[in-house]
C-alpha cells in the first residue's frame, strides 16, 4: 500500500520492518520530507496495518507516510529506488542479487556486508561468505568515518552498535595518533535489552532479564573485526554487558598515550573530530550529574555524545561514548546513508535531540 506526500523525490520499501530497526527505520522515514514509503515487508506480519506491529505509528491527523500502510509478504516486493534490508544475519547475503535487480540503491542493516574482507568474515562469523564479490561494493555504513564514499555508493552496510560506540570513542585518538599501538585497547560496553532484536528468548524474558548486569560477551564480539577495520587498530579488545536498560549502549574505552600527555593537549582532538560532524557532541562538564556521556539521555535519536579522561599519572585515557543502539547503532545511520547517497541534506529526517527526563 503506498503512501504519498507532496514533497516526496524517491521512493523506498524496508524488507524486514517488523523489527525494532524496521520500526525506527519505518519512524524516520514517514517524517522524512524527501521520501515515500513503497512497502514495508514482514513474513509473520503480512496483512497487519504498521501500527498492530508499531503502536507508536498509530494513525493520527498529523500522523506521517506509514500511518496507514500494510505490511506486504516479501515475495510481493516492487521495484523502487532504495531498499532497507533489515533482515536476520545471513539472508540479504544469500539473496542480495535479487534485491539489486529490484533497486538501484541498497543499504542492508544487517552484518552481512559490513567486512570487506572474506578471511576476516570467515574467521568471525564461522563461515564463508555466500557472496563474497559483494563485499567490495558496500561501503561501510558510518558516515563518521566515510562519508565522501558514502556520496557516491549505490551499496552500504549496516553497522553494528557495539562498534560503532567503539569506533566513534577511538576515532579522536587514532586520527590525531595518540594511542600507543603496542598496548591493549580494553573496551567495556553496557547495553540494553533491545540490542537482543525482537523475538523473544529464554535471556530476553523479563523476569531473567530485569535488574541484571550480566556479562554476556567478555571476549570475542563480532563487532571488534568492524572496529579493527575501521580505526586500523589491531590490538582491541571488547566486553560486552547487559545492564537494566531498554535502548542504549555506553562505551567506556581505555587506552594508553603514545607520548606523554596532559588534558589539555587532548581536548584539541576531540575538538576536531567532532566539530565536523553533525551528529556528535562533546560532554566533559566540571560539575553536576551529566558531565560525561549517557545513553538514556539519546533515546530515539541519532546522535552521538563524547566525553573523555586522563590520567596523567599513567598515560591511561579514558574515551566514552553514548549512544542509542537502535538508532545511531542501525536506523539513524542507515537513514544518515540514505541522505548522503541520495543528496539530501546528511540531517534530514534526523535532528530529534532526544529526551529529558525520560
Amino acid at each position: 500500500m503506498e503512501q504519498h506526500t507532496e514533497s516526496a523525490a524517491i521512493r523506498v520499501s524496508i524488507v524486514g520492518a517488523s523489527g525494532y530497526v524496521g520500526g525506527e527505520l519505518l519512524r524516520l522515514l514517514s517524517g522524512h520530507p524527501h521520501v515515500t514509503i513503497a512497502q514495508a515487508t514482514s513474513r509473520r506480519a503480512t496483512g497487519r496495518y504498521i501500527h498492530q506491529v508499531h503502536p507508536n505509528l498509530r494513525p493520527g491527523a498529523a500522523a506521517g507516510g506509514s500511518a496507514r500502510l500494510q505490511f506486504s509478504h516479501p515475495d510481493q516486493l516492487e521495484p523502487c529506488d532504495l531498499l532497507f534490508l533489515a533482515l536476520p544475519h545471513g539472508e540479504a547475503a544469500a539473496t542480495i542479487e535479487r534485491y539489486a535487480a529490484l533497486a538501484p540503491r541498497i543499504i542492508d542493516c544487517s552484518a552481512d556486508f559490513r567486512l570487506n574482507d572474506t578471511n576476516a568474515y570467515q574467521r568471525w562469523y564461522g563461515a564463508a561468505h555466500p557472496s563474497p564479490g559483494w563485499l567490495e561494493r558496500f561501503v561501510y555504513g558510518l558516515p563518521e568515518a566515510y562519508r565522501d564514499q558514502l556520496r557516491d555508493a549505490s551499496y552500504a552496510s549496516g553497522v553494528g552498535c557495539n562498534a560503532t560506540v567503539t569506533n566513534l570513542a577511538l576515532l579522536p585518538l587514532v586520527q590525531a595518533d595518540l594511542i600507543d599501538r603496542e598496548q591493549p585497547v580494553i573496551v567495556d560496553i553496557k547495553v540494553g535489552s533491545s540490542e537482543g532484536g525482537a523475538e523473544p528468548s529464554d535471556s530476553s524474558h523479563h523476569p531473567e532479564r530485569a535488574g541484571v548486569v550480566r556479562s554476556f560477551a567478555p571476549t570475542g564480539h563480532r563487532h571488534t573485526a568492524e572496529v579493527n577495520q575501521v580505526t586500523g587498530l589491531t590490538n582491541v579488545h571488547l566486553s560486552i554487558t547487559s545492564v537494566e536498560l531498554v535502548r542504549g549502549a555506553l562505551a567506556t574505552v581505555h587506552a594508553f598515550a603514545a607520548r606523554p600527555l596532559t588534558e589539555k593537549e587532548l581536548w584539541p582532538a576531540y575538538r576536531t573530530f567532532v566539530k565536523e560532524q553533525p551528529f556528535l557532541r562533546l560532554v566533559k562538564e566540571r560539575s553536576g550529574i551529566h558531565r560525561f556521556p549517557e545513553p538514556k539521555l539519546l533515546a530515539g535519536s541519532n546522535f552521538a555524545d563524547i566525553g573523555f579522561a586522563l590520567d596523567e599519572q599513567t598515560g591511561r585515557i579514558v574515551s566514552i561514548c553514548a549512544i542509542d543502539n537502535l538508532m545511531k547503532g542501525a536506523a539513524g545511520s542507515a537513514v544518515q546513508c540514505m541522505n548522503l547517497m541520495c543528496g539530501f541534506a546528511e540531517t534530514a529526517g534526523l535532528t530529534f535531540p532526544g529526551l529529558h527526563p525520560i
